[in-house]
């Protein structure tokens, strides 16, 4: 009977303390800093793009919280060079756009101040190899050589005001091989066959409001 007391205490008090925060929906957006990690980046630079979504707020016990997100996310990364030459006046991105799905442990150290980590979950939409040579304008679908699929491990920190704007600071670290290419090529009339690995990393500023 004290045992059954006991965790029907604990219980309305884990109850009570969630309840004392709140369950929120809100939207954000921002900047992307993008860049591919792993093999064959030699001459990639990060990419400066954008982020936009809703979210979730599900209040857990005590200051732990869980928060889903559904962002579009644009990635990949740009040449700064190419086989070691500058590229001068040209340019040439790698275009990935992604429904990304994050989900979010929140642990708030103060009031307003939380840190997070979670998984995060990725489809491809749209990749494209986009710019200008000397040939002009180029702008080529890229689908086939990346990955549907990506998955991330998402860490940051958020601030929330008492009118419900927020800020938040994110590194997503890619975890899986978005590359579905291989490189082939004969060598002394040897055949061979050269398969390369790369990750996703992007670096996420943003604001929003949630209420």
């Amino acid at each position: 009977m004290k045992k059954l007391l006991l965790l029907t205490a604990v219980a309305l008090f884990a109850f009570t303390t969630a309840q004392s925060q709140e369950f929120r929906i809100g939207a954000k957006a921002g900047l992307n800093v993008a860049s591919i990690g792993g093999d064959y980046v030699g001459g990639l630079d990060p990419r400066v793009s954008f982020h936009l979504g809703g979210l979730v707020e599900i209040p857990l016990a005590g200051k732990f919280a869980l928060q889903p997100e559904l962002l579009y996310s644009s990635q990949g990364a740009k040449y700064g060079s190419y086989l070691g030459v500058d590229l001068g006046d040209y340019e040439e991105k790698i275009l990935l756009d992604y429904i990304n799905v994050p989900i979010m442990g929140k642990y708030y150290i103060i009031e307003g101040l939380s840190v997070e980590l979670g998984p995060q979950v990725g489809i491809l939409v749209n990749a494209k190899y986009k710019g200008e040579d000397e040939d002009g304008s180029f702008d080529v679908d890229a689908k086939e050589d990346y990955n549907s699929l990506d998955i991330a491990i998402g860490i940051g920190a958020s601030y929330r005001l008492n009118n419900g704007v927020f800020f938040s600071l994110r590194f997503n670290k890619g975890l899986m091989d978005i590359s579905d290419d291989d490189d082939e090529y004969f060598e002394e009339g040897n055949y061979y066959r050269y398969s390369y690995k790369n990750q996703n990393n992007v670096f996420q500023v943003s604001a929003g409001y949630s209420f």
